[in-house]
């Protein structure tokens, strides 16, 4: 997983703080966060590299950054959080941000993220 974003091509994404929301309330604990800027840095140099031309391949890939998501809501419920509303909202606006910076503004946000179980 490339999390290194000054490698990245778009300057919007290069530039943005993802997840801020979260990183600003205590309740979400730093470190995991972390993991889901990575997940969300991932999703960038994938759309990237693998030059993403329709919204059927971007939801492919939202999707399958959706289902890390998943996945790293069982660490946030150990560290007594979770994916809850504010989160929720968070990320799928980093979502909506990542698909109008690579240019598909018509993405639907609750389809990028329509594989979430959060």
């Amino acid at each position: 997983m490339n999390t290194d974003k000054t490698t990245l091509k778009n300057e919007k994404i290069r530039n943005h703080e993802f997840l801020k929301e979260m990183y600003d309330d205590s309740y979400f604990p730093d470190f995991l966060v972390d993991k889901g800027q990575d997940i969300l840095l991932d999703l960038c140099f994938q759309i990237e590299q693998s030059q993403v031309s329709s919204l059927e391949e971007l939801y492919k890939l939202t999707h399958s950054a959706t289902e890390k998501f998943n996945e790293l809501q069982a660490e946030f419920e150990d560290n007594d959080s979770e994916i809850e509303t504010a989160a929720r909202e968070c990320i799928a606006m980093d979502f909506e941000f990542i698909a109008s910076s690579y240019g598909f503004t018509d993405a639907d946000i609750e389809e990028l993220i329509s594989s979430r179980d959060w």
